[in-house]
Formats: C-alpha cells, sequence, structure tokens
C-alpha cells in the first residue's frame, strides 16, 4: 500500500516528465491508495493524541474523562486544499465527547499513580513497583512483591506474549489475589484499559507508562515543589 502511494504521488505531481498514457491511468485507478495509506499515517497520530491528551487531564488537570470508548471519539474533517493529490482529500482532527463519567484526583492521589506510572516506564525493579503499589495501599492476601510487580506492568505496560496466554494469567493469580484495589487507581485503570482497547483494535501496542511517562514525571516534580 505505502509502495503503490508513493508511486501514485510521483505520477500525479510529475505532469511535465514523460509519463506514458498507462502509467496515468492507472496512477487514476490506485489513487485511493495513496489517500488509505495518508488515513493509516493519521491514525497513529490520533491514538498518540488520545493518549497524551488524557495523561495531561490525569497528572496536570486532576480531572479526566474516565470513559474514551471509540463512541465518545469523533474525527472531524474538512477539505485540505493544499493536497497535493488531484482527488482532494480531506484533513482531519479528533474530537472529544460526552464527559459523563469523570473522575478528580488530589495532588497526593496524583503523585501515587505518577510514582507507579514512572515505576513501570522506567522498568524499575519488581521491588520498586510493589512499592509504589503498596504505597497506594492495595491489598493482597499474600502481599507478594512478584504478584504486584507483574500486576502493575500487565496495566500499564505494554502487552507482551504470555498476556495473551491463559496460562499465564492463572499462575498469575495463584500466586496472589487483590482483596482491595485503590479506589483512585481503579478509573485512572479503567481509562488506560479503553485507550489502549482502541489502540490495539488498530494494531498498535501502545504503553500506558510510555505515553504518560512525560506527564507522570511533570507532576512528581510539581508537587515535589509544593511540598518544599
Amino acid at each position: 500500500l505505502l509502495s503503490q502511494a508513493g508511486l501514485v504521488s510521483v505520477i500525479h505531481i510529475s505532469p511535465g516528465l514523460i509519463v506514458s498514457p498507462a502509467w496515468k491511468k492507472w496512477a487514476e485507478t490506485h489513487s485511493s491508495a495513496a489517500e488509505q495509506a495518508e488515513r493509516l499515517g493519521e491514525i497513529e497520530g490520533w491514538c498518540t493524541a488520545l493518549f497524551d491528551v488524557h495523561g495531561h487531564q490525569v497528572f496536570n488537570l486532576g480531572l479526566f474523562n474516565a470513559d474514551p470508548h471509540p463512541g465518545n471519539i469523533l474525527v472531524v474533517e474538512e477539505k485540505d486544499e493544499k493536497s497535493s493529490l488531484k482527488r482532494r482529500r480531506k484533513k482531519s482532527a479528533v474530537g472529544l465527547i460526552d464527559y459523563g463519567q469523570c473522575k478528580k484526583l488530589t495532588e497526593e492521589e496524583q503523585l501515587k499513580v505518577a510514582r507507579l506510572i514512572l515505576s513501570v516506564a522506567n522498568n524499575e525493579s519488581d521491588e520498586a513497583i510493589a512499592s509504589s503499589f503498596r504505597d497506594m495501599d492495595i491489598i493482597t492476601s499474600n502481599d507478594s512483591t512478584e504478584f504486584l510487580a507483574e500486576f502493575g506492568r500487565l496495566m500499564f505496560g505494554p502487552f507482551r506474549p504470555e498476556h495473551l496466554q491463559h496460562s499465564w494469567h492463572m499462575k498469575l493469580h495463584k500466586t496472589d489475589k487483590v482483596l482491595y484495589f485503590p479506589k483512585e487507581l481503579s478509573m485512572v485503570y479503567r481509562t488506560s484499559l479503553l485507550l489502549r482497547g482502541l489502540a490495539v483494535s488498530l494494531q498498535m501496542n501502545y504503553s500506558i507508562g510510555e505515553q504518560w511517562k512525560h506527564h507522570a514525571q511533570d507532576a512528581v516534580n510539581r508537587i515535589k515543589i509544593k511540598d518544599v
């Protein structure tokens, strides 16, 4: 698709060069390939923007929409007169609607969530991730460090091949069991699940930790300064 798109674009912008009628006809019939390739590039940008704006809401505003499912995401298009294609395509932007399920976090809660996100994003040790989880007052049957660390990576890291295996999940939950899950984290996790699910459906394996890392670090720096 991308190869076809490149060739179509070259033919369209090269009318003065020696291009046979057959190639011109081929370009006309394959213009949709160029449009599809451009749209595929846009989709990645849309996903990155969606992750970024929700990370900003969580860690900078402290008030975020916890229901970013596909029905609450719009693509707004308008004609792009600057397009080099003969068939003028539309440029687009992402719009968000329905803020009926929002969650507010205190600065203390933001700080705790940020530290957990950073421990996963920075690929820290099992002990560091488990410690960040414990700081949020999570309670499990055995207080297993291994369980808490793997659970944190599953929640906020990239999907790994073993995550698709039922046996891996069975083994993890035989190690320990969650008795109390922090309420301030539940809506953050819901938001991350919906965003990751959307990305996976578009064949993109995004890590919440990586996407939100800079927002989380900003929150840690900002709140620490206030405490000094």
